[in-house]
């Protein structure tokens, strides 16, 4: 049995250039839809938010990346921890720049944060995980998860990085895309 324990702390966070370095995803599944008959008509795309921890609103599964680990690992970690879901890293959506209000420190004192976020496609949604008691689930359309979400930067993940991606056919995927993923902090996409 695996450990049902949330990594915690900071001493093997990653900062570059007084920004905390960290890691998230857009978890998504297809759902069929039905028309007004009950027929299934087409399929549609549905993404998991979680209630955010420091106040209303929700939020895509994120955390600080460490440095035992690449920004993927980091991604899927956040993911399993927060959201309880495993998965595929399908793509990059790029970087995200925000400050924190609640996580400042000696390395990042103005509490600014760089968050390298992915497309994951969720295989399996377990019924435990390590935040299940402050965390809840809830499967949204992207037009519902926009107006839910809590932060300007993960609407922008969602309407620019994730909805273009799909948009574009979803063709790419990490594996195939990996030029664009940076394993170390001083490194940066194209």
């Amino acid at each position: 049995m695996s450990e049902l324990v949330a990594r915690t702390g900071r001493h093997q966070q990653r900062y570059e250039d007084g920004c905390r370095l960290v890691a998230g995803c857009i978890p998504f599944k297809y759902e069929n839809s039905k028309d007004e008959s009950g027929a299934l008509s087409e399929k549609i795309v549905e993404v998991l938010m979680i209630n955010s921890s420091s106040g209303p609103g929700l939020v895509f599964p994120k955390g600080g990346w460490e440095n035992d680990e690449t920004v993927e690992e980091a991604a899927a970690r956040e993911a399993f921890e927060e959201a309880g879901v495993k998965g595929d890293l399908m793509h990059f959506l790029g970087y995200y720049l925000f400050k924190s209000k609640t996580l400042q420190d000696d390395l990042s004192p103005e509490g600014l944060c760089k968050a390298a976020m992915f497309a994951l496609l969720v295989k399996e949604e377990l019924k435990s995980w390590p935040e299940q008691s402050t965390r809840q689930r809830s499967w949204l359309t992207i037009p519902e998860a926009i107006g839910c979400c809590r932060h300007s930067w993960m609407r922008e993940a969602l309407e620019e990085g994730f909805s273009k991606w799909q948009a574009d056919g979803m063709m790419s995927t990490v594996k195939e895309n990996n030029e664009h993923i940076v394993s170390s902090p001083a490194s940066s996409p194209d």
